[in-house]
Formats: C-alpha cells, sequence, structure tokens
C-alpha cells in the first residue's frame, strides 16, 4: 500500500515523479487495467477514487490511482473524510492512491491531519531565485541523475542562468548531455555561456540594471528577455526576490550589525560569505530608498496578474524604479 500527496507549483517536477511512480508500481502490459488518472475538482470523484484504490489488481504489478487537482486538504465534507478514515487503512498492498495539488494543504483540516498520517507527503515548490546555493544545489543533483559532469564555475552559471525553472533546467542538462558524450572531460562555463538560454541572469542584470539607476540597460533587458518568452511575473518574482534580500541586508547594516551570520539569517543567505560581494553591491544605496522599491513591484505584479499588457506594464515600472536611484 502506498499513499502519497504531492504539493507545489512546480508542476514539471510533480509530472515526473508521478512518471516515475508510475514505471515503478505498473507492469506496462497491464496498465490499461491497473492505472486510473480522475479529475479531482468534484469532491465526488475522491469516492470513486478510493472505490477504485480497493479494486484488486488485473494480471501483473500494481495498481495506480492518481487524483490530480484534489481539493480535499483545503475542503473537506464529513462524508469524504469518514470514507477517508474508512479505507486508507484498508487499501491493498498493491494498490497505490495518489493526490496531487498546486495548493498548500490546510494544517487545521482533519483530512490533512490523516493524510500526514497514512501518506507520503512532499512538496514540489520552485526554489526562489534569490536563494543561489539551493539552486546550486538542485543543478548538481540533477546533473548527477542525467549523468553529467560540469565543472564548479559552470554548475553555477547553469544555475544563475536558469534560476527555478526545473523544465529548462532538465532541458538543457538534457542538450548538454548530448554535447558532453563528446567530451571526455567535465563541461566549463564557456560551454555553458555558449549553448544555455541565460533567462534567470538577465533577469538578476535587470535587477543590477535598476540597482544602478540605467534605465537604457533595463528597458534592453525587458525586451531580450519578452523576447525569449519569459513569463513577465516570473521577471517580477526574481526582481522581488533580489530587492527584498538587498533591503534586509541594508537595513541591518544600518541598525549596526556587523555579524555576518546574523545578517545572512535574516536574508535567507545560506552562505554568509555571500554578504562580501553583496554589500559591495549596496555602497552608496540606503535602506530607505530600497524599501520605496517593495510597493512599486508590489503594484507591478498586481498590475500583471489584471491582464494589463506585460511589455508596458514592465517597461513604466521599471522606469519608476530606476528613478529612485538616479
Amino acid at each position: 500500500m502506498g499513499i502519497y500527496l504531492f504539493w507545489g507549483e512546480d508542476d514539471f517536477a510533480i509530472a515526473q515523479k508521478v512518471q516515475q511512480l508510475r514505471d515503478s508500481i505498473i507492469d506496462p502490459n497491464w496498465i490499461q487495467f491497473n492505472y486510473q488518472q480522475i479529475p479531482g475538482e468534484d469532491p465526488k470523484s475522491t469516492i470513486d477514487a478510493l472505490n477504485q484504490a480497493m479494486t484488486p489488481v488485473f494480471g501483473m504489478g500494481g495498481r495506480l490511482v492518481w487524483v490530480t487537482n484534489t481539493s480535499i486538504c483545503q475542503q473537506c465534507s464529513e462524508e469524504i473524510l469518514t470514507q477517508l478514515q474508512r479505507i486508507f487503512p484498508a487499501i491493498p498492498e498493491s494498490s497505490h492512491l495518489l493526490f496531487t495539488t498546486n495548493k498548500k494543504p490546510d494544517k487545521r483540516l482533519k483530512s490533512t491531519k490523516l493524510m500526514e498520517q497514512y501518506a507520503e507527503v512532499k512538496e514540489y515548490s520552485p526554489i526562489p531565485p534569490w536563494k543561489t546555493d539551493e539552486l546550486i544545489n538542485k543543478v548538481k543533483q540533477i546533473a548527477q541523475e542525467i549523468g553529467i559532469k560540469l565543472t564548479p564555475k559552470a554548475t553555477e552559471l547553469l544555475a544563475n542562468s536558469v534560476g527555478n525553472n526545473s523544465r529548462q533546467l532538465w532541458n538543457e542538462l538534457e542538450k548538454l548531455h548530448l554535447y558532453g558524450q563528446q567530451e571526455n572531460k567535465p563541461l566549463d562555463e564557456t560551454i555553458i555561456a555558449t549553448l544555455v538560454n541565460a533567462n534567470a541572469q538577465n533577469s538578476l542584470q535587470l535587477a543590477q540594471a535598476i540597482r544602478q539607476g540605467n534605465q537604457g540597460k533595463a528597458l534592453q533587458l525587458i525586451d531580450e528577455l519578452l523576447s525569449k518568452n519569459e513569463p513577465a511575473l516570473r521577471i517580477v518574482a526574481t526582481l522581488v526576490g533580489q530587492f527584498r534580500t538587498w533591503t534586509i541586508i541594508q537595513l541591518k547594516i544600518e541598525t549596526g550589525e556587523t555579524d555576518n551570520k546574523i545578517i545572512a539569517k535574516a536574508a535567507e543567505i545560506p552562505n554568509p560569505n555571500r554578504l562580501y560581494f553583496l554589500r559591495k553591491e549596496l555602497r552608496g544605496i540606503s535602506g530607505k530608498t530600497l524599501l520605496k522599491t517593495l510597493p512599486i513591484l508590489l503594484d507591478l505584479e498586481s498590475r500583471l496578474k489584471r491582464g494589463q499588457n506585460p511589455r508596458e506594464t514592465l517597461q513604466i515600472k521599471t522606469i519608476e524604479l530606476c528613478c529612485l536611484f538616479n
């Protein structure tokens, strides 16, 4: 028996994990009989999934019942909760029941507590763009899975170039793996710079251009990012993360804090040594100025979510941000 709850906004990572789970459970010759995918928007579909999970396996292998976009960890009727309590402990050893959702489970609900008791619960959310060390570790992990060797500088450049886009990371590493089969040594940063689309790196460069008040460079980077089909909200997420980090660091410094470990913890920077470079970036910039960027970025995000033109909105707000630093 296996019960699983995978949640988070990284749809690609969840889809990969589901595929791995399916391959490990189901005999491909019996997949039509032992694999069910059930939309979870209708609460009654949960009852259907539970009944399917209790059905004996046909032929060889195991059974997998997958409830997509489940809502039972956001709202759950007493009727469904009763069924969950009755069936979860009784699911046959050969059956596996999987729930997926992009919404965070509400830990106050009895259904969520029941899920935590019986299920393997795993979060698949994008790594925040400003958590560089975690992004680098993610590159190392997937590179090892794919079987490609990278130099440390190549690993760092790839993490900066792709950011938290797990789909692009896999695609780029698979492309590099094909290229690396012709090489007998780890791929270096020169190859990464040549072969990889650096959308995330350009978003960070956009933050740097804004911080420098370089309006022309900032507008050029916006055009480049949008021409590469980089989503406007993803650009904003990177900007928010970068300016949030800068703001926290500068405010801590201005309050007289000198311990890099304390500053790094407040700014959620795993490696305090990065502060040497971040401090240099912030010379001559006040915490008051950095604080003013956050409402502008919040308004930018809100306008984009309301459907305003991405290019025009990004350009207008970028000019407004650049004016803060002139």
